[in-house]
C-alpha cells in the first residue's frame, strides 16, 4: 500500500508548512460526503497518531489512517495550476465514478 505525491505537490506543501511555522506534514483521508459518497480530507499534522501509516515523498510526510488507506491505496497527490485556478488533484486508481462537480467520489 502506498500514497505518493508529485514534486509540485511537495513544494506547495513545504511552502504552506513554512508559512504556518509548524507541522510534521499533511494528513490525507476520506469522509462520507457529497452526492457520490466520499470526499477527500486534507489537513496539517502536528502530532502523529498511533494508527497512522506514514509515507514520505520529496521530504514531505503524508499521514493516513487505516480506514482511509483502503480507499486511497495507490493515490498520487498532485498540485496543478490551470490559468488562474490552482489546487490539489487526487489521482486515485480506486475511483469508480465522481460527481459532476468533482466534489465527491465512490469506489
Amino acid at each position: 500500500m502506498a500514497i505518493t505525491m508529485t514534486e509540485a505537490a511537495a513544494r506547495h506543501i513545504k511552502k504552506q508548512l513554512d508559512k504556518r511555522g509548524r507541522g510534521r506534514g499533511i494528513r490525507l483521508g476520506v469522509k462520507t460526503s457529497g452526492c457520490s459518497g466520499m470526499a477527500y480530507v486534507l489537513e496539517f499534522v502536528d502530532e502523529q497518531l498511533e494508527s497512522d501509516t506514514v509515507f514520505e515523498n520529496f521530504g514531505v510526510k503524508v499521514f493516513i489512517d487505516p480506514k482511509s488507506l483502503v480507499y486511497m491505496d495507490g493515490t498520487e497527490l498532485d498540485f496543478v495550476k490551470e490559468g488562474l485556478n490552482e489546487g490539489f488533484q487526487f489521482n486515485n486508481p480506486n475511483v469508480a465514478s465522481e460527481c459532476g462537480c468533482g466534489e465527491s467520489f465512490n469506489v
